[in-house]
């Protein structure tokens, strides 16, 4: 898997939500270069179990989809 990398802006994003947690919940004043490196942690680290997540929910809804479409043909066949 390709390391995850984020746009400067979609770790500017990122970093809003991630401060009003860690204020809030944590009582942190998180700066920039430690959201940052938190930001760079989470994706090496956790970001696969969330891409393998994805996958396997998008491959869920590819089988389903492929049964549906089974079912639709099959119900197209004519009686000899």
């Amino acid at each position: 898997m390709k390391p995850i990398r984020f746009s400067r802006e979609e770790v500017a994003a990122i970093t809003a939500k991630l401060r009003p947690y860690f204020r809030d919940e944590l009582d942190v004043e998180l700066r920039d270069l430690p959201a940052e490196m938190l930001i760079d942690f989470l994706a090496r680290e956790i970001g696969p179990f969330f891409y393998n997540r994805a996958l396997y929910d998008a491959q869920a809804v590819l089988k389903k989809k492929a049964d549906d479409l089974a079912e639709a043909v099959a119900g197209l066949e004519r009686s000899e």
